[in-house]
C-alpha cells in the first residue's frame, strides 16, 4: 500500500492516534513491535499557532519511529492551515492527517473532530486549505456519519478524495455511537469496493486480536488497518498481528526488549512494559524544558505509561488486584513501579 510515494508495504497495521496514549515513547514501542506507521496525539490547531508549549511538544519525532503521522484538528480553516505548515516546518512528518472522527464532547461539540461531520462544506474547505498548505500527503480519520439516521460515509469519501487527501482512514461506528456497540465494517468495505475510489482505505474499530485484523483484510478488503484501544497495555498486539498477517517473517524481538524470558511469555511482556516505562521517561527527559531536573522528567515520563502499565490485560483476572492496580497508578518514581510491577509477576503465572 502507498500514500503518495510513501510504501507501507501489504497488509499494513498502524498504530491510531490517541491523546494521552500515543506519545514518542509508546510510539517507538508500537513500531519495533510490528505497527508499520505510528501516529502522534492529536494537536489542536488553534493551541498551535498560540503556540502553546503542550501542543508544540506533542511534535516531537524520533528518527527511529518513522514513518510517522502527525494529527491536528480544529474547525478554523485558516487556523489549520497554518498549522499544517508549522508541523511540517517544524516536525518534518511523513504524513499529515486531519482528525474528523474524535467523538469526545469537548472536541464535537465545538465542531471540531467528529463534530464536522454536521458541516460537510466546512470540513471540504478545511481539507482543501490543508492539501494546499503543506507538501508532504495529507490523509484524513472520520466516521460513518453523525448518527445512524446519517450514515454518509459513501458520498463523504469521495468529497474528500477530491479535495486531496492520499488516504482516508474510516472508523466503523458513528459519532453518536461513541465507542460503545460493534463497529460495522460493512460501509468501510463498501467505500473500499466504490470504483471512483483509488486513494488507500484504512479500517478502524474493534481490531482486538490477530484473528480481527486477519478478517478485517480477508472479509473487507481495505488497503490498511488501524489499531487503537487494544495497544492500551498491549503493545505486544502488533507483534501478534504482524506474526499473524506474515508468518514468513515474523517479528525478531532480540535485541529490541531486554528479557530473559522467551517471547510472548506473560513474563516477557511483563519485560515489555517496564521497556515501556523507561522509554517513555528518557524520551520525556531528553526535553530541555527538564533540563537540571531530572526528577521531574522521570515523573512526567511515568505519568505518560503508567495508565497502560495499570489497565494492561497481564493483570486481568487477578483475585484481589484493585489495590495494586490503584498504587500502579499512582507511582511517582521508575523504582517505586517497578517495584510494584515486580511484585505482580508471579501473579501472572498462576
Amino acid at each position: 500500500m502507498k500514500i503518495g510515494t510513501l510504501d507501507l508495504g501489504s497488509r499494513p497495521v498502524l498504530l491510531a492516534p490517541m491523546e494521552d496514549v500515543t506519545d514518542i515513547g509508546f510510539r517507538l514501542l508500537c513500531r519495533q513491535m510490528g505497527a508499520v506507521m505510528v501516529y502522534s496525539e492529536f494537536v489542536s490547531s488553534d493551541a498551535l499557532v498560540r503556540n502553546v508549549n503542550r501542543s508544540i511538544e506533542k511534535l516531537t519525532i524520533c528518527p527511529e519511529e518513522r514513518p510517522v503521522a502527525i494529527q491536528i484538528y480544529g474547525k478554523y480553516p485558516d487556523a489549520m492551515a497554518e498549522a499544517a505548515h508549522m508541523v511540517v516546518e517544524m516536525a518534518h512528518p511523513d504524513i499529515l492527517d486531519l482528525n474528523f472522527g474524535c467523538p469526545v464532547k469537548r472536541v464535537a461539540s465545538k465542531g471540531a473532530g467528529a463534530g464536522m461531520l454536521q458541516n460537510v462544506p466546512l470540513m471540504l474547505e478545511i481539507t482543501r486549505r490543508v492539501v494546499d498548505a503543506v507538501d508532504i500527503p495529507v490523509t484524513a480519520k472520520t466516521r460513518l456519519g453523525w448518527d445512524h439516521n446519517h450514515i454518509i460515509i459513501q458520498d463523504l469519501a469521495e468529497q474528500l478524495q477530491d479535495q486531496g487527501i492520499q488516504a482516508l482512514t474510516i472508523h466503523g461506528r458513528t459519532r453518536s455511537q461513541m465507542y460503545t456497540g460493534e463497529a460495522d465494517w460493512e460501509p468501510i468495505a463498501q467505500v473500499k469496493r466504490n470504483p471512483r475510489i483509488h486513494i488507500p482505505i484504512i479500517g478502524n474499530g474493534d481490531i482486538c486480536s490477530a484473528d480481527d485484523a486477519v478478517r478485517a483484510f480477508d472479509l473487507y478488503g481495505v488497503d490498511a488497518i488501524m489499531v487503537g484501544r487494544a495497544t492500551f497495555g498491549r503493545p505486544w498486539i502488533f507483534k501478534e498481528i504482524y506474526d499473524a498477517l506474515h508468518p514468513d517473517m515474523p517479528i525478531d524481538t532480540t535485541g529490541i526488549i531486554d528479557s530473559p524470558y522467551p517471547s510472548m511469555s506473560p513474563d516477557w511482556k511483563l519485560d515489555v512494559l517496564k521497556q515501556q516505562v523507561r522509554t517513555s521517561i528518557s524520551h520525556v527527559s531528553a526535553n530541555k524544558k527538564y533540563a537540571g531536573d531530572l526528577r521531574e522528567g522521570e515523573r512526567c515520563g511515568i505519568l505518560h505509561s503508567r495508565r497502560h502499565i495499570a489497565n494492561s490485560p497481564l493483570f486481568k483476572g487477578i483475585p484481589n488486584f484493585r489495590e495494586h492496580r490503584i498504587a500502579m497508578l499512582r507511582a511517582e518514581t521508575a523504582d517505586e513501579l517497578f517495584r510494584l510491577i515486580e511484585e505482580a509477576r508471579p501473579l501472572i503465572r498462576e
